[in-house]
């Protein structure tokens, strides 16, 4: 908690004050039902997806083991954001506490880095699968899945763990208006009266010495993958290979595509309104998570026959 002091009076900042697209404040009103919706496809399908993975014993594999790791980052995600800003949209709910913020913060950072490191070793998994296809059970195993969770939880949560105690450390001098829908590192930091040169560098090393190295390696497995695809001469053998990682694939992109997005945008900030990347922020919090499972849902037939069983036991 920051104490601001001058000549006579001290300011303790207990309370922030998010203020969502302040020159397009017309957004929120468009915006809260497809934001509300994509929440609750997020929530329907990630949890549809866990509860069909724990109960269909065929789909207690590597895969999906991975698959639910993913489905539970993005409901953690989406739980720490969207009601909060949904919050904002319909009952004018701007105030958030000073610790609040700062472990909304975190719990954005971290689990966003661990979502990037399991799309790193789904990739890996694929390539294993494709290019070396008569060493995958040994390789891929249920030990391999419980040591790369533990390599995921691990970095993450190390490698985050200053962004928000930098942050938190700063003297605010009482200015407590977030020009942003959530506690966004650099939206929070700006307020301080304090020199942010570490935080930004922080940010931005930590950010793509993380992100980076997993999309470098994620490159290099579909770039593998893609040779030997390109090898294979059996009919039909090439469009086999290329399903089996298709529904990955697609995930990745939609992952990838909005952070893209969102970096050009802060580079080109003279050009765009800054309620852009402030639009792209949230939706990258809750767009992949409602997208995930429907696209593993419908790609995947093993998923498919496994809800539908569950349907029926159901009925």
């Amino acid at each position: 908690m920051t104490v601001y002091q001058n000549e006579t009076t001290f300011i303790e900042v207990s309370d922030f004050l998010l203020n969502c697209f302040v020159r397009s404040p017309s957004w929120q009103l468009w915006l809260s039902v497809p934001l509300s919706l994509l929440f609750l496809l997020a929530m329907g399908a990630n949890g549809i997806l866990l509860i069909t993975i724990w109960l269909e014993a065929s789909l207690h594999e590597p895969m999906y083991y991975l698959l639910s790791l993913l489905s539970l980052l993005d409901i953690v995600l989406c739980l720490t954001v969207i009601p909060k800003v949904l919050a904002i949209f319909w009952f004018d709910l701007k105030l958030i506490s000073f610790y609040a913020c700062f472990l909304q913060m975190y719990i954005m950072n971290c689990f966003f880095a661990m979502e990037s490191c399991t799309f790193m070793v789904m990739a890996y998994d694929r390539y294993v699968a494709i290019c070396h296809p008569l060493r995958y059970q040994s390789i891929i195993t249920d030990q391999f899945v419980a040591k790369a969770a533990i390599f995921i939880l691990v970095r993450n949560v190390l490698f985050t763990v200053p962004v928000p105690i930098l942050s938190a450390h700063l003297h605010y001098c009482g200015r407590t208006v977030i020009e942003n829908c959530i506690c966004a590192n650099l939206s929070v930091s700006r307020l301080s009266c304090d020199d942010i040169t570490i935080n930004r560098f922080y940010q931005f090393a930590g950010g793509w010495t993380l992100l980076g190295s997993d999309l470098i390696l994620i490159f290099l497995s579909y770039t593998f993958i893609l040779r030997a695809v390109l090898r294979l001469k059996a009919v039909g053998a090439v469009t086999k290979a290329l399903s089996t990682c298709g529904s990955h694939f697609i995930l990745i992109l939609f992952f990838s595509t909005i952070l893209l997005v969102f970096v050009l945008t802060h580079v080109a900030k003279k050009k765009v309104s800054p309620d852009v990347p402030v639009l792209l922020n949230v939706l990258h919090h809750v767009i992949p998570a409602a997208l995930n499972p429907i696209v593993y849902g419908v790609r995947t037939q093993e998923i498919k026959q496994g809800i539908q069983r569950l349907l029926k036991k159901g009925w």
